[in-house]
């Protein structure tokens, strides 16, 4: 079983550069706590950042993981340079309702 969680993230208007610069430093982190990147992406017109991360196991072995990931001195490194421009986020847990074999539309 795979959990996969949406993380929607409202950037404040004119840092998603900023934004888009760090990502891409936190990665590496996560991946070390078994985590996966399902998707991301940058809606720019409405500044917000969309993306979807997996790990192995139910929603208790995900959260158990992302505590492991937030207590870690990979996690503090990664948010040295974190530029603080996330004006909102709202994070939940999906299912994909299409399956494997859909095609995209």
């Amino acid at each position: 079983m795979t959990t996969v969680q949406l993380r929607r993230y409202r950037i404040e208007p004119g840092r998603m550069a900023d934004f888009l610069t760090w990502f891409p430093t936190v990665l590496p982190a996560r991946e070390a706590f078994g985590f996966r990147v399902v998707s991301a992406y940058a809606d720019h017109a409405l500044d917000t950042f969309t993306w979807a991360i997996a790990h192995d196991g139910d929603e208790a072995e995900f959260l158990a993981a992302v505590e492991r990931y937030d207590a870690s001195p990979e996690k503090a490194a990664a948010f040295e340079t974190f530029p603080r421009c996330v004006a909102e986020q709202v994070n939940g847990f999906v299912e994909d309702v299409l399956g494997p074999t859909a095609t995209p539309r």
